[in-house]
């Protein structure tokens, strides 16, 4: 293990279970290593002055803010790195719902923007990436399937439709085809979404261990034995 926690990032399109798969993960860091990991959102509003063009660049994206828009989301990820990511990874892990692969998607689909392009200037304000970037894979009929069956209003007219989603997933694909030109990204994972949940986060925890991004269990338990 690291003298530092693991940076982790969850992506995939809605309604394939990065939520729930959020949620095992820090369960399984609080059960075995009695460790309680920092959740985040992609979008974490941390630099204050930048706030009203994230929320209007994503819910009524035009030419007119698009820049605006990608200028105001490379400076809230940086403040979030500098003020949420890297000060505590000394304590504990941190599990991102959402990071770049998504913002890449989001500018490919609503402003024809090359992800390449997305990714050259976001990177410019980026200093880490991710440990591991988990990305949850599931047809898009089943993604729409899943999400539109959730309660509230998650579900947005102009995104949740399956034009705009499979153009979501087609973008995610080209990205993680090519990881070497979007080192940002860390190392990227595809798990089946399709797999109940508990076998996704099963795997995702696997994944964790291949990589030696999370302790041997014997470490903890002979640590309790010895300071008891």
């Amino acid at each position: 293990m690291n003298h530092r926690y693991p940076f982790i990032v969850i992506e995939g399109l809605d309604g394939t279970g990065k939520t729930t798969l959020r949620k095992g993960l820090f369960r399984l860091w609080e059960g075995l290593y009695g460790v309680t990991p920092l959740c985040m959102l992609t979008t974490n509003f941390l630099a204050a002055d930048q706030a009203a063009a994230i929320v209007t660049g994503k819910y009524q994206p035009n030419t007119g803010n698009r820049d605006a828009y990608l200028s105001a989301i490379a400076t809230d990820k940086r403040a979030t790195l500098d003020r949420l990511v890297l000060p505590q990874r000394p304590a504990r892990p941190v599990i991102a719902d959402r990071w770049l692969l998504s913002e890449l998607a989001f500018f490919a689909v609503k402003h024809g923007r090359r992800a390449s392009e997305t990714y050259e200037t976001l990177a410019a304000h980026l200093t880490v990436a991710p440990d591991l970037t988990l990305v949850l894979d599931l047809e898009t009929d089943a993604s729409m399937s899943r999400a539109q069956a959730r309660q509230g209003d998650a579900v947005r007219a102009d995104w949740d439709v399956h034009d705009v989603q499979s153009r979501v997933r087609e973008t995610y694909e080209a990205v993680v085809s090519k990881p070497d030109e979007f080192p940002l990204l860390g190392d990227v994972v595809r798990l089946d979404a399709r797999r109940p949940r508990s076998e996704v986060l099963l795997a995702a925890w696997d994944v964790l261990r291949q990589r030696q991004l999370v302790p041997p269990v014997a470490a903890r338990t002979e640590g309790a034995e010895t300071h008891g």
